[in-house]
């Protein structure tokens, strides 16, 4: 029995080194081995919170969190790693606050959204989801809030779970799973009546199914309930774009009421109107798109303190010709979001960044919506802030992520240029470090 207990001997030494390793549990001389050490020196550093950039710093990061943040003159201990960055503008990771990774655009010519439902299946659909989320990592996204799968139910908690389990490359995901509205208020539709044609929402009529779905959705892993307050929208006789409102305040409540019983949120897709309307009563805790915000509306928000989510972008694509319903509702929704996105500003709105990439192509830049909220009106350090430190806050996760800063993880990204004097540089990420390990670095010497 000798060979055998050598045999086991054996075969286990190559996993104590490993777990040594890796807990860095080591004694040497009664002391602990301390893990490795990387410092990045950032040329110019763009914080998430300060609003001036500070120049020649270093970034002291350990393991997956940044340790702390030195002047360039601070020395720094034999046999670390050293990142040099000195050429460039060093921020913390993005964060895109409306994504759908389960969305493969919503080009008509290709079958619009209904195509993404009917000629996909559920694999396929992962697949595309799990480009899609180391697409948004090369960009230096390294946090998304995905808002619903659109009909690939629970999907986006597992691409989650593949990406804390390290079997595929992605960002930190935030997911809705399977978003909320009532029959009537959700594709897909204009098929034959009798037909029963997969929905990309999970429908509910009444306050117990409503709170029935938020609960199913919350225990398979929901860290948001989304929620569609508007549907359907047109222009009517007099020009005004009008929505179709789906669930009721006492719908909306009993959500609500649950998610925040779990300690989650409420995002509330509302174009205008009654909808919108109502998702403010009911307590919702950010309003997506808000095309069109009555003054009485954002004083509303104000005194709620309920974050908006504009994603601009989607609305300056894919226009319908100017004489049809479709091309003048295309152009009242663009129209009437520049004066809500403006009245936000003015009041200081809690403002996020999101561009709902998925409903366009995921080939196209993601950072693209930096240049709308800055034509619009927006500083350019205030919409880096609205992907960073203020995505974090709405994130619960102040302090963790969107900040270079002492016990914040270590999501870190770069760029050439000055995103401050042209945010379009922020198209062009050439380092994303995430959780502490190097994803990309075109800058490397």
């Amino acid at each position: 029995m000798m060979w055998k207990r050598i045999l086991c001997t054996a075969a286990m030494l190559p996993v104590g080194a490993s777990v040594s390793l890796g807990q860095s549990s080591s004694q040497s001389g009664g002391q602990t081995a301390t893990a490795p050490l990387t410092v990045i020196r950032a040329g110019t550093l763009i914080d998430g919170v300060s609003e001036t950039p500070k120049k020649n710093q270093l970034i002291f990061v350990r393991r997956e969190h940044i340790e702390k943040v030195a002047d360039a003159s601070t020395k720094i201990p034999d046999g670390t790693r050293v990142i040099d960055l000195s050429g460039a503008t060093v921020l913390p990771g993005l964060i895109d606050s409306h994504t759908h990774i389960f969305l493969w655009g919503e080009d008509p010519a290709k079958g619009g959204y209904d195509a993404n439902i009917l000629k996909a299946g559920i694999a396929l659909r992962a697949a595309r989801a799990t480009y899609a989320a180391r697409r948004a990592l090369e960009q230096g996204f390294t946090t998304l809030r995905d808002v619903e799968t659109e009909g690939a139910g629970y999907g986006d908690v597992e691409i989650k779970q593949a990406i804390e389990e390290g079997t595929i490359p992605g960002p930190r995901l935030f997911c809705a799973t399977r978003a909320i509205s009532t029959t009537g208020g959700y594709n897909l539709e204009g098929y034959a009546p009798e037909l029963e044609m997969p929905k990309g929402a999970q429908l509910v009529d009444g306050p117990v199914e409503a709170r029935k779905a938020a609960r199913q959705q919350l225990e398979h892993g929901a860290d948001w309930i989304k929620v569609y307050m508007t549907h359907r929208s047109w222009v009517d006789r007099q020009g005004n774009l009008v929505s179709q409102p789906t669930l009721t305040v006492e719908e909306l409540k009993a959500i609500v009421d649950e998610a925040h019983g779990w300690q989650k949120k409420v995002a509330c897709h509302a174009y205008n109107g009654i909808g919108l309307q109502r998702a403010l009563e009911g307590g919702c805790d950010s309003i997506e798109h808000g095309l069109e915000i009555t003054d009485a509306q954002i004083a509303q928000m104000q005194r709620q303190g309920t974050w908006y989510c504009p994603t601009i972008s989607p609305y300056y694509g894919d226009w319908a010709p100017a004489d049809t319903p479709e091309g003048k509702r295309d152009r009242a929704r663009a129209a009437v979001h520049e004066i809500s996105f403006k009245k936000a500003l003015q009041a200081h709105l809690k403002i996020v960044y999101g561009t709902d990439i998925g409903g366009m192509p995921w080939t196209e830049p993601m950072a693209q919506e930096f240049q709308q909220m800055v034509k619009l009106g927006m500083a350019p350090m205030d919409a880096i802030q609205s992907a960073t430190s203020r995505a974090a806050e709405m994130l619960d996760m102040k302090g963790e992520i969107g900040v270079i800063a002492p016990g914040a993880y270590a999501e870190v990204i770069a760029v050439l240029g000055d995103p401050l004097k042209d945010v379009g540089e922020l198209e062009h990420v050439r380092f994303v470090m995430h959780n502490g390990s190097v994803f990309k670095n075109d800058l490397a010497k």
